[in-house]
């Protein structure tokens, strides 16, 4: 199941931010398991980076990054990438991108916090906790 997850997912763990932490930790526990195939897009890297450095400490972001680089497929942002998103009808050019990079590395599924932003996408878009659900529905109908 090849899935990007947000930002803000990420930094949901990273920065331990309540209540949404324990569904993203969940779904990155999953990632670490190989239960799901975990996307994050390239330039999440770098904004992981910048906050956690501020939040946490240039070391502890350094860290962060070298664990997230080990876990997750990279979705790579290119000229075609950059373009797709500009000529997007989404809002948020971020978001466009991170829609994008998705779409052209293979993604079937977006998770994220902000569904609103992802109205426009051409994948299924759900929250974590949605996600989750999803996930132990597909596993009880195997069982």
């Amino acid at each position: 199941m090849k899935t990007l997850f947000d930002t803000n997912v990420i930094l949901d763990v990273l920065l331990d931010r309540e209540p949404f932490s324990n569904d993203a930790s969940l779904l990155l526990s999953k990632v670490e398991q190989s239960e799901i195939i975990g996307f994050i897009c390239a330039t999440t890297v770098t904004t992981i980076h910048y906050i956690s450095s501020k939040a946490l400490g240039a070391q502890a972001a350094s860290h962060h990054i070298r664990s997230l680089l080990s876990l997750f497929v990279i979705a790579p942002v290119n000229r075609v990438v950059l373009e797709n998103a500009a000529a997007s009808k989404f809002e948020d050019f971020e978001d466009a991108v991170l829609h994008e990079a998705a779409c052209h590395a293979g993604a079937k599924y977006i998770v994220t916090r902000n569904m609103a932003a992802f109205k426009n996408s051409k994948l299924p878009v759900s929250g974590p906790n949605e996600f989750i659900s999803a996930l132990e529905s597909l596993t009880s109908t195997k069982g």
